[in-house]
């Protein structure tokens, strides 16, 4: 709320500093001060408010970034991770440092380093972004090192728990999201994307839009086909969604709904371990490594930018590492 109070109380501070450090007429300054004071509008921000500068510039960036093409969802999730620092820091842009930062970042002791790590990610982007565009002198975020990530194996399904998922499929619906899944080694996003129209059923595949809005081409198995097909045969509906919802009206599967798929049919089949989409992409990763897959063919089905992170996937199994030891050791 714009006030008088606040401004009478911006002079009455300023006229007290500049009277510690040099000798002065305090009411001749004070009247000074209150004539120039009167050309602006002056607001106080209260300690519990974030700070109006910060907020402009989080909006300021989470635009330009939007014109940069970055997804609905990575925007979504900038704009959050910026709007729970900013609740935190409650300062001005330019007046936040590496100790705010940290401080801010060590607040979270019940998350995982890789939760951390995210957070940090994109106040690095947020900061080095204000810097570059000279909006800010100095990027704080320069010096501070993401913590080291936890080297785990991604968690993929073996031969069997796939094969008892398969046989636990009480739907053509349920079938036909599990061998597409799998088969193409989508991510969700981009399976909750796709419409009919969308695949080419001469060569079994179809183009889906991945991170950074590329375009790649994934394939289908023949398993994975017939479901679809089977699927597809027995809908009703004229969406042009590939995966819609059971009951009307018909409308496209959203993630969530998808999600709770996959794990109805891991419960179904008795598997205790979480099981998402996002398993079968690992599913589909690994088993194709452990058969022999050239990697870089792997992580371009996989639309992956750094090799490092198909890298990830190449957990050989023990029966795989003896014959690799038997095949290639020289006697």
């Amino acid at each position: 709320m714009i006030t008088n109070n606040a401004g009478e109380m911006l002079i009455s501070d300023i006229v007290g500093y500049i009277s510690e450090l040099v000798p002065i007429d305090i009411d001749k300054t004070r009247n000074s001060l209150s004539t120039l004071v009167s050309n602006y509008h002056i607001q106080k921000v209260e300690q519990e408010e974030v700070h109006p500068d910060l907020h402009d510039k989080i909006k300021l960036f989470l635009s330009t970034k939007k014109l940069e093409g970055l997804s609905q969802t990575t925007l979504k999730g900038y704009g959050l991770e910026l709007k729970i620092f900013a609740e935190s820091v409650k300062k001005k842009t330019e007046d936040v440092t590496a100790a705010d930062i940290r401080v801010y970042l060590g607040s979270f002791d019940k998350l995982k380093m890789s939760s951390i790590s995210k957070k940090l990610s994109v106040l690095k982007s947020f900061f080095s972004w204000l810097t570059a565009e000279e909006v800010i002198l100095r990027d704080p975020t320069t010096r501070l090192k993401p913590p080291k990530k936890e080297k785990r194996a991604p968690k993929a399904l073996t031969i069997e728990e796939l094969e008892m998922m398969r046989e636990s499929c009480q739907t053509n619906r349920q079938r036909a999201l599990l061998e597409i899944l799998y088969a193409t080694g989508c991510r969700l996003s981009e399976l909750q994307a796709l419409n009919k129209a969308d695949i080419n059923y001469q060569s079994m595949s179809c183009s889906v839009i991945g991170k950074g809005d590329k375009e790649r081409e994934v394939y289908f198995s023949f398993k994975a086909m017939y479901h679809l097909r089977k699927y597809l045969m027995n809908r009703t509906d004229d969406v042009e969604a590939l995966i819609v919802t059971e009951r009307k009206p018909y409308r496209r599967m959203q993630n969530r709904a998808i999600q709770r798929e996959i794990d109805k049919i891991a419960s179904q089949a008795g598997i205790k371990k979480s099981v998402s989409p996002h398993t079968l992409r690992h599913t589909f990763a690994t088993l194709t490594l452990n058969n022999g897959a050239d990697i870089v063919a792997v992580q371009h089905l996989l639309g992956h930018s750094d090799p490092s992170t198909t890298q990830g996937y190449a957990v050989l199994s023990d029966e795989r590492k003896r014959e690799q030891h038997k095949k290639f050791l020289v006697q």
